[in-house]
């Protein structure tokens, strides 16, 4: 048996492991690669291995950095199943779309000012056509529900707790006589989280693939973010300003909805418009919608007991039309404006940013991880000038950064997850998913507390298992 780390090893983005199991290749996320536009898509576009060569492809979750190459992936010979679950079956329906959609709108953007410059054009990763043609490969199954993928391979999911319909995956091998369980977390979540449900605990497995995004690092309660929401609007709005926010359309977006929604059932939100600006929000909240067996209880016992919706109510707006989009523009008074992309790499965030980031009576109020080298982490770093569409913008808005929000374990909560797994089992751990310095200092927190065998393998690296 064999592991090689293909993406997300020593960095965030652009999930993708493979595991060879008698010759037979099972791909592990198939993520985009997200930073500079040039390195991102020479890395996006040439696959370190034959795409026609995998035999099964199994899905943790949808968010963009962990299912956003599938179509590329198909484009280029891979024709096995694709497994995940049913919540990511329908989000990975539309957000590849979109992801196709944005590539193309993008693309089309940059060539009116290249063509200006006499700059050569630039080609979208994919288009619609590809993004359409992978879905056919989607198989979506339940939690904890054991299934076949290959005759000596066996899969569960369980909740993973990170985003509507996130799983954690086991794979059960029998191999030459032997029985091995591997356990890749994908994105793992956190406990007390609104609307979904806290992370399952697997407690047997020989080896462990970790994400390892806030290794080196700790998150604010999330029961504080709602109050700091509220003193960032409220101070915004007493200087006259806009505050922009940055989400992802899947998970974050509904949890500041959310916490909007009972701010403002409260009476301790300012008397402002709230827009939601992307398509692709809108779509993933009907599908939060959809999937209520994946709410908490709390979830459940406020809203749904009450028959009300939790991520509607009267200030707040889903913005669809990009004319509707570009009015907001417009709007000189004091607002909160709710977009796509989470580390403002592409869509309607970026015109946002470009308008609102000079003026110092506003503030971008990041809620996520920001990667190296993403224009969310300039902004995070408030550098004095940010490159928006090829223009140098000043960055004189305030910015909040609220990482509280976040959807992944930190260091305390990943160090308490492995806590709960049986030692005296578990051999070998792989720590991926993270930065080199956040991938370290968690592997070297698992090596005096958990197990010895601890690796952080860069991309490319093969071991045996």
């Amino acid at each position: 048996m064999e592991l090689q780390f293909y993406g997300a090893a020593r960095e965030v983005t652009g999930s993708m492991h493979m595991l060879t199991v008698s010759e037979k290749k099972i791909l592990l996320d198939c993520g985009l690669f997200q930073g500079h536009r040039k390195e991102a898509f020479e890395k996006n576009s040439q696959f370190p291995f034959d795409p026609a060569s995998v035999d099964v492809m199994i899905l943790s979750h949808a968010h963009i950095d962990h299912s956003g190459n599938i179509p590329q992936l198909v484009k280029q010979g891979f024709s096995g199943p694709v497994f995940c679950t049913h919540a990511t079956q329908d989000l990975a329906n539309i957000m590849l779309r979109d992801s196709a959609h944005i590539q193309q709108k993008d693309a089309e953007y940059i060539n009116k000012k290249h063509e200006k410059k006499g700059l050569p054009p630039v080609q979208p990763l994919y288009v619609m056509e590809d993004a359409e043609n992978c879905i056919s490969h989607f198989i979506g199954l339940g939690y904890e529900r054991p299934f076949s993928v290959l005759p000596d391979v066996q899969v569960t999911f369980f909740d993973a707790g990170h985003i509507l319909g996130s799983a954690i995956v086991v794979i059960d091998i029998e191999e030459n006589g032997k029985n091995r369980r591997v356990t890749f977390t994908g994105d793992l979540g956190r406990k007390n989280l609104p609307i979904i449900k806290d992370p399952i605990q697997v407690k047997e497995t020989d080896i462990l693939i970790t994400e390892s995004t806030y290794g080196n690092r700790f998150h604010d309660p999330i029961e504080d973010m709602k109050s700091c929401v509220q003193k960032t609007v409220q101070d915004t709005v007493q200087r006259g300003g806009k505050i922009i926010v940055p989400s992802f359309s899947v998970g974050r977006t509904q949890e500041l909805v959310y916490f909007l929604h009972e701010l403002q059932s409260e009476g301790n939100l300012p008397e402002i418009p709230i827009y939601v600006d992307s398509p692709l929000s809108v779509n993933v909240t009907e599908i939060f919608r959809l999937h209520t067996e994946c709410f908490d209880k709390e979830t459940r016992d406020l809203f749904l007991s009450n028959h009300e919706d939790p991520f509607g109510f009267y200030r707040l707006k889903y913005i669809r039309h990009v004319e509707d989009s570009k009015k907001l523009n417009t709007v000189n008074e004091p607002c909160m404006i709710i977009s796509a992309s989470g580390m403002c790499e592409a869509g309607r965030i970026l015109h946002h940013l470009k308008n609102n980031a000079p003026d110092s009576k506003n503030t971008i109020l990041t809620i996520g991880f920001m990667a190296e080298n993403t224009l969310g982490r300039k902004i995070v770093d408030r550098q004095p000038k940010i490159k928006i569409f090829g223009d140098e913008v000043p960055l004189r808005a305030h910015v909040e950064v609220m990482n509280g929000f976040s959807a992944h374990a930190d260091q305390n909560e990943l160090m308490s997850y492995y806590r709960g797994m049986n030692k005296n089992r578990l051999q070998e751990v792989f720590v991926v998913h993270g930065e080199t310095e956040s991938a370290e200092t968690l592997a070297e927190m698992i090596q005096s507390d958990i197990v010895q065998n601890v690796h952080v393998p860069s991309r490319g690296e093969k071991y045996q298992i």
